[in-house]
């Protein structure tokens, strides 16, 4: 089977961009790199915890990067929600839901575990107040997700 990977066109910001990502996240580096004739870079491969990405330094594009795609990351706990949050919202924008648009323009959705295990709750009120929950947030806090769930199933 082939391999696929992800590739993301840059505005001529590529190198600042898998800088920034590969130290965000761990056991991350750069593979690849290739120049022109004249020393610019136009392409970068690398990794993130282990996944391919390439990149184009593209220049200006017509739309950029929009929420059509974005890039999920399940975390284990609220540390890591707020450290992937708080990270890669520096200098980008607060969505909601979880979603957030960096300092690059790529959307990410930092989601931890326990929301997936919120929302298929087989009690149904639980899964609804947890989803009513989530639409309320930018940054997901669990505390409030178990909260609302545990608040439903009482009633």
């Amino acid at each position: 089977m082939p391999e696929i990977s992800t590739c993301l066109w840059f505005d001529d910001n590529l190198v600042e961009a898998v800088e920034f990502y590969t130290r965000v996240f761990p056991n991350s580096a750069v593979t690849g790199v290739s120049r022109d004739d004249h020393g610019r870079v136009l392409a970068v491969e690398w990794t993130l915890d282990g996944r391919a990405f390439r990149g184009i330094n593209g220049g200006p594009v017509h739309a950029g990067f929009t929420e059509t795609i974005s890039l999920s990351v399940s975390c284990a706990d609220q540390s890591e929600v707020d450290y992937y949050w708080d990270t890669l919202v520096d200098g980008g924008r607060a969505g909601s839901c979880a979603w957030l648009e960096d300092r690059f323009g790529l959307s990410w959705q930092i989601v931890p575990t326990r929301l997936y295990e919120l929302v298929s709750d087989a009690d149904a009120a639980r899964a609804r107040a947890a989803i009513a929950a989530l639409m309320r947030m930018q940054k997901v806090v669990i505390a409030d997700l178990e909260a609302a769930a545990d608040a439903a199933s009482v009633a």
